[in-house]
């Protein structure tokens, strides 16, 4: 009786193992992948900004020197007009760009840290050029993480449009001579 005990329990501990070697070997396949795929945007030029979980898997922001990409979209860096911020669909912090007149957004200051109550807040970054609205769902991870996945978005986008902004004088001085202040 005691041997029969022993192989059972070697056949679950066999099972156990090789169930485990599975999930290794799983995981390593998927961790190859993403770096492949963050080695062949490195080479393409691109930056990747935040690793972003989605319904179907992780969905990565990037950009290069002309465009940010979320998905499918791919927007111009120099057409980003506004760039907010939005928790549960209400906006937290905006950054309005100076070189377009169109623009009714407001900057509503920086990004603070909220530690208490955002356990389950939904955290999503928009950006809104002239070609329209995208919206960076950043989720509603527990742990501050999708706040933290906005903050990365945000500070990208509102530091380039800054610099952008702070450029415009040194480009256009006889413009910004005969243009009337807002």
């Amino acid at each position: 009786m005691a041997g029969m005990r022993d192989v059972v329990a070697a056949m679950v501990a066999l099972g156990l193992f090789l169930f485990a070697l599975g999930l290794i070997s799983t995981l390593r396949y998927h961790q190859r992948s993403r770096d492949r795929e963050r080695r062949s945007l490195k080479e393409s030029g691109r930056t990747v900004v935040a690793e972003i979980p989605t319904k179907e898997g992780l969905e990565l922001f990037v950009c290069d020197n002309a465009y940010y990409y979320w998905g499918e979209r791919a927007v111009p860096r120099d057409d980003v007009r506004l760039v907010r911020v939005l928790i549960n669909g209400s906006p937290l912090v905006s950054y309005t760009t100076q070189r377009h007149d169109d623009e009714d957004g407001g900057d509503s200051g920086s990004f603070a840290d909220r530690p208490e109550g955002i356990a389950h807040d939904r955290w999503d970054v928009l950006l809104r050029s002239s070609a329209g609205d995208v919206m960076v769902e950043c989720g509603s991870v527990r742990e501050r993480i999708s706040q933290e996945l906005a903050r990365a978005v945000f500070d990208a986008v509102r530091t380039d449009m800054e610099r952008r902004d702070a450029a415009l004088p040194a480009q256009q001085p006889d413009d910004l001579a005969t243009t009337p202040v807002r």
